[in-house]
């Protein structure tokens, strides 16, 4: 019997549907469980990998957005409660102003180590990755906000949203006293508007660009004119003097705006949605978002995402049980950003630490200084992470945290002072290249040289979770070594150099 063109169709959708069902709802397995853990998180453990490899596809998506934290497990610098103050630098001496400048490098440092403590034990991976995602989103810096306690309460902010409705959070990210300082909304006055939200909150924030014009901008700097920040207490306030009450005309739309008016005519537009999701399929997926395949489940849970009122666990579930994410040509397709590089190998290896200031080093080093995003577009990401310089810094992070394992077994005689003295110095020089490390003082150089020496790595522990080989290098890497393992080695010689792999880099 020769079925009709459309009949054969059919069939083919329904085949289609019956693989696409049934993968959802078998178990995934370890490959797949892997997959998805170094994705949404970081890479993951042997323990971790068990619990989710048991799950189906919609069932782990589930155990993730239902697991995950709106706050810190980690207690915070005691500082973070202190007033708001930022004293007048043109009334201050020499000598007070040195002062001033090292409390605010030590407080900077202070803040990365008790976030990057949080992502190394913490229980919600996603958590820490989404805060993170939207840290490179809604982006603002230390190095120009310099009130630590308001970079702090803007991490908890994100953290709060991280998962919860991103329309609520760009209204609170739009009033925060961090995101108010960073780009000079602070300052609206009537008169005098400052386009420098406005033109972010469109092309960074929302729309992306070509989905407004120059006048849209002048526009909407209008309605953001009498906000402000109350000097004592850095809480975001009113000032309807300094408010510019004329109509005006947004993206079509005309009416005596105000910001948080102007915000949601920015929400109702359809390519709010795609533009956010396009982001997070790069996060999470493939940078190749112009993939016919890619683009078109893009436009689904973009749709998905407008349709739940901006709920991000609606476009994260979308995303994790897309049949996309498992496909084989979107594996090993993303490069680990500086700090999935560092937290993972420490989380995945068991790593020990004292204090986690030679981690926020290690990143920074790498091209990824926690706060302190290059300029308003954030990290590029990409391939951009990866240059001479950073490949080679990637490469001696695994090699110093294999000389800790090798350190760790030395007899005593070994770890005299001069070899801890040259461990030490490396330590150190790697810091004088992050901005600000000379202002931390002879006390910060110390905590830093007692942080690098309370690092702890024993390989032979992790390597007894395996097997042989082949379980191992499953383990380490998301394909096959680039480069063929020699048939003599063994033991810490097989991790490093799967560790010293290209394919290490990826996930």
């Amino acid at each position: 019997m020769r079925l009709s063109v459309p009949l054969k169709l059919l069939l083919l959708a329904c085949a289609s549907f019956a693989v696409h069902a049934n993968a959802q709802a078998a178990p995934m397995g370890a490959e797949e469980a892997r997959l998805l853990l170094s994705r949404s998180g970081f890479s993951p453990t042997e323990i971790e990998v068990r619990q989710y490899a048991a799950l189906s596809r919609d069932d782990a998506a589930e155990r993730l957005l239902r697991g995950a934290r709106t706050e810190a497990a980690t207690s915070p610098p005691a500082w973070v409660g202190e007033p708001f103050e930022r004293p007048r630098r043109r009334e201050m001496s020499d000598e007070e102003r040195k002062a001033y400048q090292r409390e605010l490098a030590v407080r900077g440092f202070d803040l990365r180590a008790w976030w990057m403590s949080e992502m190394l034990t913490t229980q919600s991976p996603l958590t820490e990755r989404m805060t993170l995602f939207w840290h490179n989103h809604f982006v603002s810096s230390t190095q120009k906000v310099r009130v630590p306690q308001a970079m702090y309460r803007q991490n908890v902010l994100l953290r709060r949203y991280a998962l919860g409705n991103f329309s609520a959070m760009l209204h609170a990210v739009a009033k925060d006293p961090a995101m108010m300082i960073y780009l000079d909304s602070a300052s609206n006055r009537k008169g005098a508007p400052n386009e420098n939200f406005a033109r972010e909150v469109m092309e960074l924030f929302t729309l992306g660009e070509g989905h407004y014009t120059e006048q849209d901008i002048k526009e909407a700097a209008r309605a953001y004119t009498g906000w402000s920040l109350e000097p004592q207490t850095a809480e975001f306030k009113w000032r309807p003097n300094f408010h510019d009450e004329g109509a005006k005309t947004v993206l079509g739309k005309t009416g005596n705006f105000d910001g948080d008016q102007v915000l949601d005519i920015l929400l109702s537009q359809p390519a709010a949605a795609e533009f956010v999701v396009k982001k997070m399929w790069i996060e999470f997926v493939s940078p190749d978002v112009d993939n016919p395949a890619n683009r078109a489940e893009i436009q689904r849970i973009a749709a998905q995402f407008r349709n739940s009122r901006y709920e991000v666990k609606a476009a994260l579930k979308g995303i994790f049980t897309s049949p996309r994410l498992y496909a084989p040509e979107n594996r090993a397709v993303l490069i680990k950003s500086p700090v999935e590089l560092v937290v993972g190998t420490a989380r995945q290896m068991g790593v020990g630490y004292g204090d986690p200031l030679p981690f926020v080093f290690a990143t920074a080093s790498l091209g990824q200084n926690l706060l302190a995003p290059p300029n308003v577009r954030g990290w590029p990401g990409g391939e951009n992470w990866i240059n001479s310089t950073t490949l080679l810094g990637r490469k001696q992070f695994v090699e110093r945290l294999l000389r800790v394992d090798v350190m760790r077994e030395a007899p005593a005689g070994m770890m005299q002072p001069a070899a801890i003295d040259a461990m030490e110095t490396a330590r150190r020089k790697e810091g004088a290249q992050i901005q600000g490390a000379g202002r931390m003082g002879a006390e910060g150089r110390e905590r830093l040289a007692r942080a690098a020496a309370s690092v702890q790595f024993d390989s032979h522990k992790y390597l007894a979770q395996y097997k042989g080989t082949d379980d191992l290098v499953q383990a380490v890497l998301p394909g096959r070594p680039a480069n063929p393992l020699a048939d003599d080695l063994a033991g810490t010689a097989v991790l490093k150099a799967l560790m010293l792999d290209p394919m290490y880099q990826l996930k």
